[in-house]
C-alpha cells in the first residue's frame, strides 16, 4: 500500500511538472530600498529558474493586513487557475500565528501567515482547503535560527516549490480545518432606502475613494440609479461621522466641473468617490479598512 502511495504521487509531480511551471505573485510591505524583495526572489529562482515570478505589490503600507488582503482581492481573479500568490505583510513574522497555503475553489494558491491576509480572496474565491506548512520539510536549508524573515525562508521557498510542481499540495504540511483567519468589516448591505458598505481601499495616487458595494446592488435601487442624479454620500470613522455630502452620479471624472465630486463605478464596478482632478479621500482627511464604512442614499 505504502509503494502504491508513493508510485501514485509521484506521478503527480511527474505530471506537474511535464505541464510547465506556474506563476508565483509576489507581495510584501517591504518596499525595494533594501535587498529584501530580491532576496525573496532570489530565493524563487535558485528552486527553479524557469519560474515565472511577478510583483503584485512591495509597496504595501508597512503592518497593514487588510491593504494586503484588498490587493489580493483585486488582483487574483485576472490570473489562471494554478498562479502562487505569496503574501508577505506579517507584522505578528516569528509568533504563534499559522504559516499556511490556502487553496481556493478557484484553484489559485496563497501563501502566507494566516492572519487576516486572506478574509477577502476566501470569501470571493471560496475555500477549498486550508493546510500548515511542515517547517521541517518546508523551510530553506539553514535558516532555522532565522524568526523575523519569514518571507524568505519559508514562503517564498514553499511557493516557489509549489508553483514549480516540484511537490503537491497534499506534501506542504497536515490538512487543517477548511477556514481562515477573518478581519470584521462592513459588508454591502441594503437598508431601507439606503447602501451601507465599507472602504477597502484609496487609489492612492488619485486619492479615489472605494467602496465595497456591487453594481448589481447600486442598481438594484428602485427606480434604477440614472446619470446626472444626486445622491448624499456619508462616511463614518468607527462609527463616528466624518463627511456628508450631495455628489452626481457619473460615469466618469470629465463628467463634472475640474475639483467638483462626483460618485461612479470603479474598474472592480463597485461604487467609489472622487474629485475630478483632485484627491478626494486626501481633501477630506479619509483613509481605509473595517473601521471606514458608508452610507450611500438619494439626495432628498
Amino acid at each position: 500500500m505504502k509503494s502504491r502511495s508513493l508510485l501514485l504521487l509521484l506521478l503527480l509531480v511527474t505530471a506537474r511538472l511535464a505541464a510547465g511551471p506556474n506563476a508565483i505573485v509576489i507581495q510584501t510591505d517591504f518596499g525595494t530600498k533594501d535587498g529584501a524583495v530580491a532576496a525573496m526572489k532570489g530565493i524563487a529562482f535558485g528552486v527553479s529558474p524557469g519560474l515565472p515570478i511577478f510583483d503584485l505589490s512591495q509597496d504595501n503600507t508597512p503592518y497593514n493586513i487588510w491593504e494586503a488582503a484588498y490587493r489580493l482581492k483585486q488582483t487574483a481573479t485576472f490570473w489562471p487557475a494554478g498562479t502562487v500568490f505569496v503574501s508577505v505583510v506579517d507584522p505578528g513574522v516569528g509568533t504563534e500565528r499559522s504559516s499556511i497555503v490556502l487553496q481556493t475553489k478557484s484553484g489559485h494558491f496563497f501563501v502566507g501567515p494566516d492572519n487576516g491576509t486572506w478574509t477577502l480572496v476566501a470569501e470571493e474565491l471560496g475555500v477549498a482547503a486550508v493546510r500548515r506548512i511542515d517547517e521541517t520539510t518546508n523551510r530553506r536549508a539553514g535558516s532555522e535560527k532565522s524568526y523575523t524573515f519569514h518571507g524568505r525562508d519559508i514562503y517564498a521557498f514553499v511557493g516557489a516549490r509549489l508553483a514549480a510542481g516540484l511537490i503537491p499540495y497534499e506534501q506542504v504540511g497536515p490538512l487543517l480545518e477548511a477556514k481562515v483567519v477573518s478581519l470584521p468589516y462592513q459588508k454591502a448591505t441594503r437598508e431601507g432606502a439606503a447602501l451601507l458598505g465599507t472602504i477597502p481601499m484609496i487609489d492612492f495616487h488619485y486619492g479615489n475613494v472605494w467602496t465595497n458595494i456591487p453594481d448589481t446592488l447600486f442598481e438594484a435601487l428602485t427606480p434604477a440609479p440614472q446619470f446626472g442624479e444626486t445622491f448624499t454620500v456619508t462616511i463614518f470613522h468607527d462609527g463616528k461621522e466624518v463627511w456628508r455630502g450631495p455628489m452626481p452620479y457619473a460615469r466618469t471624472f470629465g463628467e463634472v466641473p475640474e475639483g467638483s465630486p462626483l460618485l461612479y463605478l470603479n474598474s472592480l464596478l463597485n461604487v467609489a468617490f472622487a474629485l475630478n482632478m483632485g484627491s478626494f479621500s486626501e481633501t477630506h482627511g479619509l483613509s481605509s479598512g473595517g473601521a471606514w464604512t458608508v452610507r450611500v442614499e438619494r439626495a432628498k
